[in-house]
């Protein structure tokens, strides 16, 4: 483990301390307006209702069962509960249980016979699961979520592409197809491991961050794929610079170009010119939250904003896509950056 990370580790050690109760506070409360505070405090209730007594959510066709639970119980972990402490420690528990029965013996977390876009739920598994680890107090179940994430660092290094990207399937079964968006999802993935104490080969990351670098076009975006250049997606740019920051690249030529094309894209949160928004701030938010001092401050402010308005009456977000539970999780770990609870969120 880096020092950088183990001093990020303490601070989001301290700040938990500070949590307790149904009323969790963090230190950067102040930071927040009663109704953002208020749209956290409701959306959360609501996802943790809409938890399965199993410990999963779905998407809106009741599919993808490994992704979605994992960014639920992101959402929750965001808020400062933990495995034993808060007002979501057990919903958080059940998550960990429902993702360790989708383990599998080559180190997969999903399910390829019913998910053809496993590597999605894996990705995203590795990085709750690397989160929950850092907090893990118990001795045997720090030595099992150990072990499964030892696994599944070995099944993404097998899966990953000879351009050094990520399909919806391994290299293998997918045939060496690779795309943007499931790259990016192992990229932070494998950085929550390695933060977490998990061997990563470094000749991973740079494969991966070589393939970033590869897809990029002249107006400073990321293209879908390495195989189908020159149309820019502004959601896709977006998360390829979040996985550039959790890989450590913050000075190279290309992260100007990439933040240049995404300010342009991106920075009116109402833009609707392009598919995905949630995915895309998700991720953009990451990147900003990053910037800090008054770029954060007024994007987040326009942000936040938008994403109260649109919040339902019983305290969850709508996507007819995808489904409420994934606007709901995605939106609620966005509202939560400020509270720097989760290291891999962290400045």
């Amino acid at each position: 483990m880096d020092r950088r990370y183990a001093l990020k580790s303490l601070a989001a050690i301290s700040a938990g301390s500070l949590l307790s109760g149904h009323g969790l506070q963090s230190a950067n409360a102040s930071r927040y307006t009663p109704a953002w505070q208020n749209a956290i405090d409701k959306g959360l209730n609501w996802l943790a209702k809409a938890q399965s007594p199993r410990g999963r959510w779905v998407s809106a066709q009741r599919t993808y069962p490994t992704a979605m639970t994992a960014l639920g119980g992101t959402a929750l972990l965001a808020s400062g509960s933990t495995t034993t402490q808060g007002p979501y420690a057990k919903k958080i528990r059940l998550a960990i249980d429902y993702l360790m029965t989708k383990v599998r013996k080559n180190g997969l977390i999903g399910d390829p016979l019913t998910d053809n876009r496993y590597t999605y739920g894996h990705g995203f598994a590795m990085l709750f699961l690397s989160q929950v680890l850092g907090e893990e107090e118990d001795k045997e179940r720090r030595e099992e979520l150990t072990a499964v994430l030892e696994k599944a660092v070995e099944f993404s290094g097998r899966a990953q592409t000879k351009s050094g990207g990520w399909g919806y399937m391994s290299a293998k079964e997918g045939k060496n197809f690779d795309e943007g968006s499931t790259t990016i999802t192992q990229v932070q993935g494998l950085r929550g491991c390695r933060n977490a104490g998990i061997p990563v080969s470094k000749e991973i990351i740079d494969k991966a961050k070589q393939y970033i670098y590869m897809c990029k076009n002249p107006d400073g975006g990321i293209s879908y794929s390495s195989k189908n250049r020159g149309s820019s997606r502004p959601a896709i740019t977006a998360a390829s610079l979040a996985s550039l920051y959790n890989a450590g690249d913050y000075d190279s030529k290309h992260v100007p170009e990439m933040m240049e094309y995404c300010k342009k894209n991106l920075h009116r949160v109402d833009s609707q010119s392009f598919g995905h928004w949630h995915y895309t701030y998700l991720y953009y938010a990451q990147v900003v939250y990053r910037e800090g001092g008054e770029s954060w401050t007024g994007f987040r402010e326009k942000l936040y904003n938008k994403i109260v308005k649109e919040q339902g009456d019983d305290g969850g977000w709508k996507n007819a896509s995808y489904g409420n539970s994934y606007a709901s999780a995605i939106n609620l770990t966005v509202l939560q950056l400020d509270k720097g609870i989760l290291p891999i969120y962290q400045r």
